[in-house]
């Protein structure tokens, strides 16, 4: 047969059986934009800007709505009822991770971010408990942090009040908290071990070495070398990188606002004073600064789409069925941004949580760690971070811009997975 006619007929029936397989699917799942064969709906999406392609689908196909990547579904939840809905009122059911390639590549489904049934229940209760044993949640944590924000001053203050670019310096501090709990030690800024460590994590966001030795001839144990590596991995991607970007993002937000940063000067003046180092007590006693943390988080919007996760079963949701193992992306986007929840969402307003009294409002809506039980393990360490780190920042500088405050731009640079801020410099004025 001729080799041409070969292909067409092979090319024929792969077109033909991704048809059958994408109709077949799609009859029970949620409706979404018809796809392409095996291209799916990717013309149709913006890569530069996936959440407002979703969030125009959610105007035409509702909250939850299926897109097609390639030949695989997606399930997209928009809003905060549908997120609520799977991530907590269905919490065991949509635990999965949802599988990436690139992920899948870097991380072999090992650690407590990428991993998936046993493997992940194990590691997840296993770091959460030698964290605890390691001082989490306790003072002896708090003490790092406070000794770390310390530091952070000091660094800062080698500027001697320079223009700056802060990326570096604000990546330091997180990571070097994350040191203190795994390696029990913190470095100096210089350090060249230290240094080597920020650089794999800024090229492939990977740590290569462990201090922990485990079950190795275990063959059933989900405990083995690598996977504790890839554990240790995710401690340092997660506890270094959102932490520093939210810094990062949020001392932009602060210069943008010079109102704002007057405000929390003003509390910190008030509560602490200009002699001792913030504690975590202050924060139940300074309302607006808890706020406008609340808020850098809310507006930053930092992991828009959130981590990609996936139904552990097959299950009828909203009476649509979705298969085992379909992936599952949270709009998170479209809770932060809920204009009934916080009027005028897309303009930095601290008052977003605060009530009539000046007293702070909790929203069931601040999702940025997202929820349920794929919820970030290090919440409580990235709360303590960012309000310690910011506190102890505003106590000690005023914040200067280079750049003329009708010209700063606070926009999202990028807003793919992550929401990274434009690039800016920033003078550190001792007060």
């Amino acid at each position: 047969m001729d080799p041409f006619v070969v292909l067409v007929l092979c090319l024929s029936f792969v077109l033909l059986f991704s048809l059958w397989r994408q109709s077949s699917g799609r009859r029970k799942l949620p409706p979404g934009p018809t796809p392409l064969p095996i291209i799916g709906n990717m013309l149709q999406i913006d890569v530069k800007d996936i959440c407002k392609s979703f969030s125009n689908f959610s105007k035409v196909y509702g909250p939850v709505f299926t897109v097609y990547f390639g030949m695989n579904p997606v399930v997209v939840l928009h809003g905060y009822e549908a997120v609520k809905e799977a991530l907590i009122d269905n919490a065991e059911e949509f635990s999965g991770r949802g599988v990436l390639p690139i992920s899948e590549r870097i991380t072999k489904g090992l650690g407590i971010i990428s991993s998936n049934g046993k493997r992940w229940k194990e590691t997840r209760r296993f770091s959460l408990t030698t964290l605890r044993n390691f001082g989490m949640g306790k003072r002896s944590i708090e003490d790092r942090v406070q000794e770390e924000a310390r530091c952070l001053v000091e660094e800062l203050r080698k500027t001697k009040a320079s223009p700056c670019d802060p990326t570096f310096i604000l990546g330091c501090a997180p990571c070097n908290v994350i040191c203190s709990v795994v390696f029990q030690k913190r470095f100096d800024y210089k350090d060249e071990n230290f240094l080597t460590l920020m650089k794999r994590f800024t090229v492939n966001f990977r740590i290569l070495t462990s201090p922990w030795i485990q079950e190795k001839d275990n063959q059933q144990s989900e405990f083995t070398i690598e996977n504790l590596v890839g554990t240790v991995a995710d401690l340092f991607v997660a506890g270094t990188e959102t932490t520093s970007t939210t810094l990062r993002y949020g001392l932009l937000l602060l210069l943008k606002h010079p109102e704002v940063t007057a405000k929390v000067q003003e509390e910190i003046d008030h509560v602490i004073g200009r002699h001792r180092s913030p504690c975590m007590q202050d924060r139940s006693h300074m309302p607006y600064t808890d706020a406008v943390v609340h808020e850098i988080q809310r507006y930053i919007d930092l992991v828009p789409t959130g981590v990609p996760h996936a139904v552990t079963t097959d299950i009828k949701f909203r009476n649509y069925l979705i298969p085992k193992g379909t992936m599952i992306v949270t709009l998170l986007t479209s809770v932060l941004h809920d204009d009934k929840e916080f009027p005028n969402p897309k303009i930095f307003d601290p008052g977003h949580f605060l009530d009539e009294n000046g007293n702070l409002k909790k929203s069931d809506y601040f999702m940025p760690f997202s929820a349920g039980k794929r919820i970030c393990a290090g919440e409580g360490l990235a709360r303590m971070e960012l309000f310690l780190f910011l506190t102890t920042i505003l106590q000690n500088f005023n914040l200067k811009s280079v750049a003329d405050l009708k010209n700063l731009n606070t926009t999202s640079a990028t807003r793919g997975i992550i929401s990274l801020p434009p690039s800016y410099q920033i003078c550190f004025i001792p007060v």
